[in-house]
């Protein structure tokens, strides 16, 4: 019946279709030299779809014939630097060719490949290169100085901002033969890095994904082959790498900018003529800020077809907002770096249920636990627990997430409904006890921010002599004179439980967020 069900889901994706016997031959025996990560991926593009443009970028486009060329050139540049197999190599890239550039070039050479967050500060930066030890680093030159403290044998420049001297990924891409490679026996494993809010960063290693993987995603994802996709989630990130995966699978056109601006985000949609749009959350919320008049330039927006976001929260109505002004077209997931994906909420979900997490996807098992390991019933809150093809290997520094049942932990708490769509009520960690009651600040936050004046909020648990703990809250709002702390606080005790009431609001410019749009709650925590 899987089998039956994987072949349906790939044909109704086009990634099962009629091309000659040829070409075919040729991409079975690419994969099976190569594997299904970005060495085997993109080498097969440049066989079935040679001349499908593949980049879009600020600096113009590339077909995939010309990445296959352009990353060879690259890996034998690696290669005179010394690289080989199982050498790491770092990223630190925005969104653009070079990124992708230096992936598949590392990957040809059968390195492993470690993904650096382009918002991590300089010690941070240097903790993770000492303890991960990459033998080169790939970086854009804005990151010069936060690596300049770095122990590293070897660093090259990707993107340039001012003319430089030959050591540039366009250099050594000049400099080397575009011919073939051998094929390796160490296929690169990929680490990317949890997003350090709470401490040093994490890796979190996986193995190249495999059909059942983009099986799953396309079981609840309207992606087809051949669609022109701007991914404007980072591409360091788990959700915005998984974008990268799939295009290797469907051939599909990626749209890139290095950095994200909400009307020029708008603009290439529509003037690219794109077909999904891979964002994190607070991205939709910058767009749904934008002024009426400026939102209204862009609507229609006639060829999307899919707006897919995950990395954090989606807050308050936003997704029913996002679908009032630009169609029924948003699809939330759920999941996080460890677990890569655990449910996804179709637009049908988020209009019958906002707040939802959606259903699990195909084999895809998320079961809720409480704290003896036991399955709670249906409606009951626990912890959240997944198991699918791209759980994590363990962190490169030791140490995993918790398992039950072959099923690991997210380090959420959650609940289902009785239509099967999962609840994601907070962190199991941000849990306050106060004054004897349980308080998830998740479910605070959703109903601050369903005040007309709330645009985000954020809420964590600070000591107090009287109760052990007590809620204090942030948030933003759209006018200052719209609402007060009071008129707050009435609100959230109108909704909730007396108890879960603020003992303050604190009004803010902005939430302090990371690169991925989650809220920094050590931040605020550390607030007098």
């Amino acid at each position: 019946m899987s089998t039956i069900k994987n072949l349906s889901v790939l044909r109704e994706a086009g990634v099962i279709r009629r091309m000659p016997l040829s070409t075919l031959a040729q991409i079975v025996k690419i994969v099976k030299a190569w594997g299904t990560g970005p060495a085997g991926g993109f080498s097969q593009l440049a066989v079935s779809n040679p001349d499908r443009v593949g980049v879009i970028d600020e600096l113009g486009q590339l077909t995939f014939a010309e990445l296959h060329q352009r990353s060879n050139a690259l890996a034998h540049g690696f290669a005179a630097l010394g690289i080989k197999e199982r050498d790491q190599v770092a990223i630190m890239c925005r969104n653009h060719r070079g990124f992708i550039e230096a992936t598949i070039a590392a990957a040809k050479l059968g390195a492993d490949l470690l993904y650096l967050n382009t918002a991590f500060a300089g010690p941070q930066l240097v903790e993770v290169i000492a303890r991960e030890k990459p033998v080169l680093v790939v970086a854009d030159e804005e990151f010069a100085g936060l690596l300049a403290g770095a122990d590293v044998k070897h660093r090259l420049v990707a993107w340039q901002d001012t003319p430089q001297g030959d050591d540039t990924v366009e250099a050594l891409i000049a400099a080397n033969p575009t011919t073939d490679h051998t094929p390796v026996e160490h296929h690169s494993k990929i680490v990317i890095l949890t997003s350090g809010t709470t401490g040093t960063p994490k890796g979190a290693p996986r193995k190249e994904a495999g059909i059942a993987n983009a099986v799953a995603l396309l079981s609840r994802l309207p992606m087809k082959h051949g669609w022109r996709t701007h991914i404007a989630a980072p591409l360091f990130h788990t959700w915005g790498f998984a974008h990268l995966f799939m295009a290797m699978l469907l051939g599909s056109t990626m749209v890139l900018r290095r950095r994200f601006d909400p009307e020029e985000a708008l603009r290439v949609v529509r003037d690219e003529k794109c077909d999904s749009f891979v964002v994190i959350p607070v991205m939709l919320q910058r767009i749904l800020t934008l002024p009426p008049e400026v939102r209204e330039k862009y609507k229609p927006l006639p060829h999307l077809k899919m707006t897919a976001a995950s990395g954090s929260a989606m807050q308050g109505e936003m997704a029913v907002e996002w679908m009032d002004e630009f169609g029924d077209n948003l699809y939330n997931i759920y999941g996080s770096t460890e677990v890569a994906y655990a449910s996804i909420a179709m637009p049908e979900d988020l209009r019958a249920a906002p707040f939802s997490a959606g259903k699990p996807p195909h084999a895809t098992v998320v079961k809720i636990f409480d704290a003896d390991g036991n399955e709670v019933p249906q409606g009951s809150t626990g912890r959240i627990f997944v198991g699918n093809a791209m759980l994590f290997e363990g962190y490169t520094g030791g140490g995993s997430k918790e398992m039950i049942q072959g099923l690991m932990s997210t380090g959420d708490v959650g609940r289902f409904d009785e239509h099967g769509r999962l609840y994601v009520e907070g962190r199991d960690d941000e849990m306050i006890v106060s004054g004897g009651e349980n308080v998830f600040p998740r479910e605070v936050e959703d109903c601050l921010v369903l005040h007309d004046a709330v645009v985000e909020a954020a809420a964590v648990g600070v000591e107090d002599k009287e109760f052990g703990y007590r809620l204090r809250a942030f948030v933003v709002v759209s006018d200052p004179a719209a609402a007060n702390e009071e008129a707050l606080k009435d609100w959230v005790r109108a909704n909730l439980a007396r108890y879960k009431v603020p003992r303050e609001i604190i009004f803010l410019d902005e939430l302090p967020r990371n690169a991925t749009g989650k809220i920094l709650k050590r931040v605020l925590a550390q607030r007098p």
